[in-house]
């Protein structure tokens, strides 16, 4: 491709409304361009990109055994009331058509493709099924950020496996991790994989793949000394054991002005792991008394789950007065008709310090199960580098990451409440065994971009760049300097290479700063200076250095450097 075919234009200024770097540089190089908040065109450098992900994606698919189909985007709303998630997927856009027909647009594909399965599954011998598809889909996120990162229309990647039974189902959900792995490895991307949460796609567990980069959205926990990760809002830890001696009779203590753990910690002589944090939501409408133990710290999407809600936020503090609570000094002793959610920290330890619910006092001495009961006894602690791994014992460590890739063990959720089984050898009837399997293409472009970058532009993974060679002529009237780019254009294209010829009249510096924004892992410039000399200059966009490489040989010496980069 000719640069001066090319559709789209680079800039030299950070557009305005873009904070992540990947945001930044797509824009500056001219492979995205905004329609809408949270959508996205894809100019013909990026949909390269795209493409060439979408390819590694397809062939580990297929060879995984995968079956593609295509799903509509458009989707009758009562298939989301069936399974409830019409009122969980608080991002699902609604809309009707002319006959007043409630519809969706597609987040996602499990009620229709299983639908589908229904209607072509009968017996055991029909099973397993791995299907998938690649294709858009929206999802009206609250806050779209970060460019292609969250975005609200995206391209995606959604496998689906059916199986009669767990040791099936195992084999197709190591299938994938394994599927999923050969893809960030051949797109040339370490990734990580970390247990997660559901969220409102739901089943028994699920895995995300991250990869590590200090500007992602997600903080993982991880264990440097076994294979223990996870997503922040799913990690466990062991929990240090306290012993808080033989239960001791109540006692009212006078703590004036003292509302923090610290506060009252310091106070009593008593420390924060032997205090009651008291903390105040609100989950759909019902005022909910969280309580852990003073040193810890609620994990709010840990308390969502165990509450099984929709909505949650913090309570305002006209709403803990409501409640017949003092702000600072709540206590769950003698608390009535509130829901009560318990970390399972707290029954551990005995002769607890928490709020008395009067104005400066608190109450030493409080025991779970002697002095009050919680409606929900569960983990609902937010782990933190130094806590103890499950695992080994050894000390968390933390990073960040960002999402490319979330796997599910849906189990039978879907398949009991749409209805979808199969009948056994002896005539008896099963629920399916589900999983669910999504890559965000656009998102996985723009993370590479997170992770290889410099101050000058992009530096693309050779097996995904949108070209391999940016041929980089220098010349405004050399005829000489442009016959011979011609020729080597030609030669190179004719060796199976491809190539973006950067036939503009412009001076070196636009050419070189263009070249480094865009990208390209390798560049090809010929010049008079390089002609003195009988060649060309070959340099890496990764590397600071270039070699000076014959005529004859640029060719050769092109191909050997993509093989080697591709065999790496």
């Amino acid at each position: 491709m000719r640069i001066s075919k090319l559709f789209g234009k680079t800039q030299r200024e950070i557009p305005a409304e873009a904070e992540l770097i990947s945001h930044q540089l797509l824009l500056r190089a001219g492979m995205i361009s905004q329609v809408a908040t949270g959508v996205y065109s894809y100019l013909p450098l990026a949909w390269r990109v795209l493409n060439k992900i979408e390819n590694i994606i397809r062939d580990e698919m297929n060879g995984a055994g995968g079956q593609e189909l295509n799903l509509p985007v458009v989707q009758p709303l009562e298939l989301w009331q069936e399974t409830g998630r019409d009122q969980t997927m608080d991002n699902l856009f609604k809309l009707t058509d002319r006959r007043e027909r409630p519809l969706v647009l597609g987040p996602t594909h499990e009620e229709v493709l299983t639908q589908l399965v229904i209607r072509n599954v009968q017996s055991y011998r029909d099973l397993p099924k791995l299907l998938y598809q690649i294709q858009v889909k929206f999802r009206d996120e609250a806050r779209p950020r970060g460019g292609l990162i969250r975005a609200r229309e995206f391209h995606m990647k959604d496998l689906y496996s059916f199986d009669v039974d767990e040791a099936g189902f195992n084999e197709s959900y190591r299938k994938m991790q394994q599927a999923y792995t050969n893809i960030y490895d051949r797109c040339g991307l370490l990734s990580m994989m970390v247990e997660a949460d559901s969220g409102a796609i739901g089943g028994k567990e699920s895995h995300e793949f991250m990869l590590l980069t200090e500007s992602g959205e997600n903080d993982i926990l991880y264990c440097p000394k076994g294979d223990y990760a996870a997503n922040a809002e799913k990690a466990e830890s062991v929990k240090e054991k306290i012993d808080g001696g033989e239960p001791l009779p109540l006692e009212e203590v006078t703590t004036p002005g003292m509302t923090s753990i610290e506060e009252v910690s310091g106070f009593l002589g008593v420390p924060p792991n032997r205090t009651l944090k008291a903390v105040f939501y609100v989950a759909d409408g019902e005022f909910v008394f969280a309580v852990i133990r003073g040193d810890l710290d609620v994990n709010d999407i840990k308390l969502q789950r165990a509450l099984g809600c929709y909505e949650l936020r913090l309570a305002t503090e006209e709403e803990v007065v409501e409640a017949g609570l003092v702000p600072g000094f709540a206590s769950p002793v003698g608390a009535k008709g509130i829901r009560i959610v318990a970390d399972d920290s707290v029954p551990a330890v005995n002769n607890l310090v928490g709020g008395a619910n009067k104005p400066d006092t608190h109450i030493k001495n409080v025991n779970y199960g002697r002095d009050f009961i919680a409606d929900i006894v569960t983990d609902i602690t937010l782990v933190k580098a130094g806590d103890t791994c499950i695992r080994c014992g050894a000390k968390l460590e933390s990073t960040r990451g960002i999402e490319v890739g979330h796997i599910f063990k849906l189990g039978t959720l879907y398949s009991e409440k749409l209805g979808a089984c199969y009948v056994d050898e002896s005539g008896e009837s099963h629920p399916i065994i589900m999983g669910c399997y999504g890559i965000g293409l656009g998102r996985l472009m723009a993370a590479a971009v997170e992770l290889n970058h410099d101050d000058k532009g992009i530096i693309w993974p050779l097996p995904i760049a949108p070209y391999q060679v940016y041929l980089c002529p220098l010349y405004r009237e050399d005829t000489e300097v442009s016959e011979i780019a011609e020729k080597l254009y030609s030669d190179l294209k004719n060796g199976g290479i491809e190539v973006l010829f950067d036939d503009r009249k412009e001076s070196p510096g636009v050419k070189f700063n263009d070249a480094d924004l865009i990208g390209i892992p390798i560049r090809v410039t010929v010049s008079p200076r390089t002609l003195e000399k009988a060649g060309v200059e070959i340099k890496l966009r990764s590397e600071k250095d270039f070699e000076l490489v014959p005529l004859a040989e640029v060719t050769a010496r092109v191909k050997q450097i993509i093989e080697g980069t591709s065999s790496s």
